[in-house]
């Protein structure tokens, strides 16, 4: 199932009028301003996360600037939005995200426990067994998950931010504080009704029961 984050609509509706365009140049605009919406509903999706995740007012306050920033670009017109600066805007974005992470995480390590060495960004643990290690507070932002084995795995306060869930096994898991989930992350793992979500997500319907 694919999730855009309301992007297409967003596109088709307000910058081209509901209207497929005709000619091959004013399809390539289209195309060029969906990447762009998309990338620009994402980063409200984790930025609104964020302000409802940190303790601290000052992180609150910072993104949502941000998310007032990225919606005044959202709603530019056609060619001012495909001439945004979008790396500038990512990177802002990534650093403000990662010290709310850093923050939220922080408090479910409080116990002292750290999770197992090899749980860190970008960290390869396809098709492992996950089931017994530690994740709680684990930094696995755009970490490779496919196909890797989480059943009953408690992993609070993880951030999966850009994680890679295809086939990733979370029957009977528990990922309701996990940070920065999205729903197509969801949709492409296996799950059952025992996995819990973040309140802002819904089993797929081909999950099992």
């Amino acid at each position: 199932m694919f999730d855009c984050f309301g992007a297409g609509q967003a596109v088709s509706q307000r910058l081209f009028d509901g209207t497929e365009p005709d000619r091959p140049e004013d399809r390539r605009k289209m195309f060029d301003a969906f990447t762009i919406m998309r990338q620009l509903h994402e980063m409200l999706w984790h930025l609104e996360e964020a302000q409802m995740r940190t303790f601290d007012p000052d992180a609150a306050r910072a993104a949502q600037d941000l998310a007032t920033l990225v919606a005044t670009t959202s709603r530019a017109h056609l060619d001012d939005l495909r001439s945004t600066d979008m790396d500038s805007l990512h990177s802002r974005i990534a650093l403000t995200l990662r010290e709310i992470s850093e923050e939220v995480r922080a408090a479910y390590r409080a116990d002292g426990r750290d999770p197992f060495p090899e749980a860190h960004a970008g960290a390869d643990l396809a098709g492992r067994d996950l089931r017994s290690d530690n994740l709680c507070g684990a930094d696995l932002r755009s970490s490779c998950l496919i196909a890797a084995d989480l059943r009953e795995n408690t992993a609070a306060g993880v951030d999966l931010l850009g994680a890679d869930l295809r086939d990733a096994r979370i029957e009977g898991a528990d990922l309701s504080t996990a940070l920065f989930v999205t729903q197509p992350q969801i949709n492409a793992a296996r799950g059952n009704s025992d996995t819990a979500l973040p309140r802002r997500l819904s089993a797929p319907a081909h999950w099992s029961n």
